[in-house]
């Protein structure tokens, strides 16, 4: 098997040229000739012995510290492990240096020294970064990325609390000849940090770049090695930021750290809810529905715009929801509620750059277009929840007590739910729909 140094790619045989990336003699023969039967050592192995799992002894939790900032700790399920290999990822310009930046500002102490490895910044401009940040770098310590086998004897030698590698797509190596950012070099420096991590008790924070396709880049197995993968996401030219976690091997991947970019880096936002609606005009086409993010529900404001089409194929067209579903949503409307809408032009947009996945925001939706056809003002505090099926029926939603409360504390009166599933009473007008006709 012939493996590309650069991308990783496999072919059966050689060629001067790799047909995946198109780099020149970079092809090569995966561990060379493989040694005769007749050279190899023959050696039996042993057998061990296993023991039962039910005399093994419970393990004790898991050491964490704080972060200082409540919306990671959140995230993390407590704060960071001691140990732990934690991979940060998200797409150019959303904010991660400035993220890991703020948490090493916030960890930074006399007993707690971070070693920041700066791959993508000069220590003058990561210095203008903690000034802007106001963060004090007193106790922080920064390291060129050097090849990856010199950045683990400096971190053993110095055994700081938590070291942060911007970006590990920047390290190279001195045992593997590969450019860094390649998969095979990401992979070799990961198992290294990884198996230092383990040795050491000292944590590290990798800060990892995503493809177009939103992937994690570099090699698959990166997101293996890792003990949790950390994703920061939002619409740049939005000012809100979700971190959420994908994976955790400590904790849940539940909760939810919701951040406002500022000019003085990401400030935690303790009541999105509060932010997503306080801007809201009560226009038609204008709804409020509940989303559950991990274990918090947001209130967000659905808009929908309805225009004759000015050409022969009507567009449809979605910001922060599945243009998929936007079709058959329209479809549903258009068969079981009789609203005509083949010759229109339907805009659909969630506000604060949220993106709206679960079906529970189905009625929402369907409420928009309704209100935007008809030019109707829905109600400013009322409240649209519901999953719709193919025959036009609205279904229930999971969590819709914990949804109605957040409702009442944001000063909703009534809310539009599905007939089938009655909630326990939680101060809220009740307007019962089994189907879409009753819009």
């Amino acid at each position: 098997m012939f493996i590309c140094s650069k991308c990783d790619a496999q072919s059966l045989k050689w060629s001067g040229r790799c047909t995946e990336c198109g780099s020149w003699g970079t092809i090569s023969e995966e561990g060379g000739k493989a040694p005769q039967a007749k050279h190899l050592p023959k050696k039996k192995a042993v057998a061990q012995k296993s023991t039962p799992l039910s005399e093994q002894t419970k393990q004790e939790e898991h050491e964490r510290f704080s972060t200082g900032i409540e919306e990671i700790d959140r995230v993390f399920g407590g704060g960071i492990v001691k140990g732990s290999l934690v991979l940060i990822a998200g797409e150019p310009g959303i904010g991660k240096s400035t993220l890991v930046a703020a948490l090493a500002g916030h960890l930074s102490s006399k007993t707690n020294s971070v070693l920041y490895v700066s791959g993508e910044e000069s220590p003058s401009q990561l210095s203008s970064r903690f000034a802007r940040l106001k963060q004090s770098p007193e106790f922080i310590n920064i390291i060129e990325p050097f090849p990856v086998e010199t950045l683990i004897a400096t971190i053993e030698k110095e055994h700081p609390a938590l070291v942060v590698i911007d970006s590990i797509q920047t390290l190279s190596s001195s045992e593997i000849e590969s450019p860094p950012g390649t998969p095979t070099l990401v992979r070799y420096a990961t198992s290294l940090l990884l198996d230092l991590a383990k040795r050491t008790g000292i944590s590290i924070l990798l800060v990892g770049q995503v493809t177009k396709d939103g992937s994690v880049a570099g090699p698959k197995t990166l997101e293996h090695l890792v003990d949790a993968v950390l994703s920061l996401e939002g619409d740049p030219v939005h000012a809100y930021r979700l971190f959420r976690c994908k994976k955790n091997r400590f904790g849940s991947t539940d909760e939810i750290g919701v951040f406002e970019m500022t000019s003085t880096g990401l400030i935690p936002v303790l009541n999105p809810s509060e932010c997503f609606l306080k801007e809201r005009a009560n226009t038609p086409g204008s709804v409020i529905t509940a989303t559950i993010e991990g274990s918090r529900v947001f209130l967000v404001e659905v808009q929908a715009l309805v225009e004759k089409t000015s050409y022969g194929m009507p567009v449809r067209r979605a910001s922060g929801f599945e243009q998929n579903r936007l079709q058959m949503l329209i479809a549903i409307l258009s068969k079981r509620a009789g609203i005509k809408l083949g010759d229109q032009d339907i805009y659909v947009n969630v506000i604060g750059g949220l993106s709206l996945e679960e079906p529970a925001v189905d009625l929402a939706i369907c409420g928009a277009i309704v209100s935007a056809v008809k030019g109707t003002i829905s109600p400013a505090t009322s409240l649209y929840l519901g999953e719709v099926g193919l025959g036009g029926e609205v279904r229930s939603v999971p969590l819709l007590e914990r949804r109605l409360e957040e409702a009442k504390r944001m000063g909703m009166t009534q809310a539009y739910i599905p007939s089938k599933k009655i909630p326990k009473t939680v101060g809220i007008e009740l307007k019962m729909i089994s189907s879409l006709k009753e819009l």
